[in-house]
């Protein structure tokens, strides 16, 4: 197995799920994760935000409010909309995975909630299509305002290693508190909550990068790392906050702090511009981890090699 540094568009597209996590934990922290709207226009009209992302150095693409009953992503043409995921694949040479939403209709709210569609929440129906879509990996997360809640997490973690089977790749957690209210700042997730994410079947955890959220520390994410990683799963460490769009600075200290902290997978949010990071964030982002040899190779390599 090679590790996911020196994968090329042809690799990727042999590997299962569970190939591709050994190849992201052969690569010791230095994965690079961009997240993208699908639903809206791209930054440029000629261009796709997840081929932009690709092009700065992203080495997997996570699409953000997809509907997977009506699946389309802003300039992609297809004339089968049941090929898109299929269609970007192919442009971008990145696996790709999908946001779905494990949604608490009885949570308790800090604020005036989003109703989703259905394509965007993690039923089991929704997985199973996104499953016959072809993405490459699920992410089961919440965005702002959604009523996501850890209890939901837990049951959509059991619901996706069902339909997807054991070579599936899930990651799971929370970015920010997704508008509940005792699962904010450092309250977001507990010991508890990891070790049963990862016993339901979660391949890898998904936690806030240390400065992103009040209380989200380095200290305390290490000791959570440190913690996931005796269990056997990943983490991915994120940036859901819309510091995406701040100056190159902050993004440097954030990456070196979740590096420290112990991440597997560095993910960088799609509020930078509204649909995704600003683009030279995710460069400075991954010159900051790996620096500019794995950068300027995943920017440069062709999509058919």
């Amino acid at each position: 197995m090679k590790r996911l540094l020196d994968c090329t568009a042809s690799d990727f597209r042999n590997m299962n799920g569970q190939e591709l996590k050994q190849s992201i934990r052969a690569s010791e922290g230095r994965v690079m994760l961009s997240e993208n709207m699908a639903a809206v226009p791209p930054l440029y009209p000629n261009v796709t935000n997840s081929e932009l992302a690709a092009s700065f150095g992203a080495d997997l693409l996570l699409l953000n409010i997809f509907d997977v009953f009506s699946p389309a992503i802003k300039g992609v043409g297809t004339e089968d909309s049941k090929r898109v995921v299929e269609k970007i694949k192919r442009l971008t040479g990145r696996p790709v995975g999908v946001n779905l939403e494990p949604v608490d209709l009885n949570a308790d709210n800090l604020e005036t909630l989003d109703v989703l569609e259905t394509g965007r929440r993690a039923t089991e129906s929704s997985l199973k299509e996104a499953r016959a879509l072809g993405f490459d990996f699920i992410c089961l997360t919440g965005n702002p305002k959604t009523g996501v809640t850890n209890s939901e997490i837990l049951g959509a973690i059991k619901k996706a290693r069902e339909v997807f089977g054991e070579e599936g790749l899930i990651i799971a957690g929370k970015m920010h508190g997704a508008g509940v209210t005792n699962e904010t700042g450092g309250n977001i997730i507990t010991e508890n909550d990891l070790s049963n994410f990862i016993e339901a079947g979660a391949d890898v955890i998904l936690m806030p990068a240390p400065g992103t959220v009040p209380g989200i520390t380095l200290k305390k994410t290490e000791k959570f790392v440190q913690f996931v990683h005796s269990k056997g799963a990943l983490v991915m460490l994120t940036i859901g906050t819309s510091q995406e769009g701040a100056d190159e600075a902050t993004i440097r200290q954030i990456a070196l702090n979740s590096k420290m902290a112990g991440a597997d997978i560095h993910h960088i949010g799609d509020a930078g511009f509204y649909g995704i990071a600003v683009p030279e964030n995710i460069f400075a982002y991954s010159i900051a981890i790996r620096g500019r040899r794995h950068t300027f190779s995943r920017m440069a390599l062709s999509i058919n090699r």
